[in-house]
């Protein structure tokens, strides 16, 4: 989990309506990157070496849950940990950009999560699951998107059972929804990146390429 500092979110329900939200984001630069791939496929790894190297370049969109909060997460920094209740009424009043359920809880990201960092100037980064990347791709969100994928399924499996956290139930879910996940990134055009992390070190280059000319581009308009 990465746990930099990312900026606050105010008013979990901000008034509607998000009139021009698209135009004005379209309209600014960076592009954000969406980043998707199954639980223990080097994700968060990946893109805690990208943070560590670029602390000032990226900001992580921080997500609704209804889950309860982990040992060691913190609230409005690693997630906006919400009631199914509210969590359903920022839903009706359109306030996320994707929200998806895995395992009987619900996330989401809002739209006010990633309009605040391209605010910032930085590139802002969303880690979503399959169903949030379907959920952006049908929106007018100019992103990059990249697929972390496992050398293989059974590979996957032994990462899971290492972690010594799943029960049977829990492991084939989650087997399941990265069953689901290898499929989508088959289709063609479901991703514009795809990085298959059989080696944590040759993986990290290939995200760094993929990022390195819009950190350039940030820099210099820094400068």
């Amino acid at each position: 989990m990465i746990t930099h500092t990312f900026p606050r979110i105010l008013g979990r329900f901000c008034p509607q309506p998000w009139k021009g939200f698209w135009r004005h984001l379209s309209s600014m630069a960076p592009q954000p990157i969406v980043i998707s791939g199954p639980s223990g496929s080097g994700k968060s790894t990946l893109l805690t070496r990208l943070f560590q190297e670029f602390p000032n370049c990226f900001a992580f969109s921080v997500s609704h849950t209804t889950r309860k909060p982990r040992k060691g997460e913190q609230k409005e920094k690693d997630y906006f940990f919400v009631s199914m209740e509210d969590f359903e009424k920022m839903i009706k009043d359109g306030l996320f950009l994707e929200h998806a359920q895995f395992s009987g809880n619900r996330y989401g990201t809002s739209k006010m999560a990633v309009e605040l960092i391209q605010k910032s100037g930085r590139l802002c980064v969303l880690d979503v699951e399959i169903n949030g990347v379907k959920n952006i791709k049908q929106t007018d969100l100019n992103a990059k998107y990249v697929f972390v994928k496992p050398p293989s399924l059974e590979d996957l499996r032994k990462r899971l059972e290492g972690r010594g956290t799943e029960t049977k139930e829990s492991l084939q879910k989650r087997l399941d929804t990265a069953q689901e996940a290898l499929e989508y990134a088959e289709q063609p055009g479901s991703y514009d990146h795809i990085i298959v992390n059989d080696d944590i070190d040759a993986a990290y280059s290939q995200l760094k390429s993929i990022v390195i000319d819009d950190i350039k581009s940030l820099s210099n308009g820094n400068a």
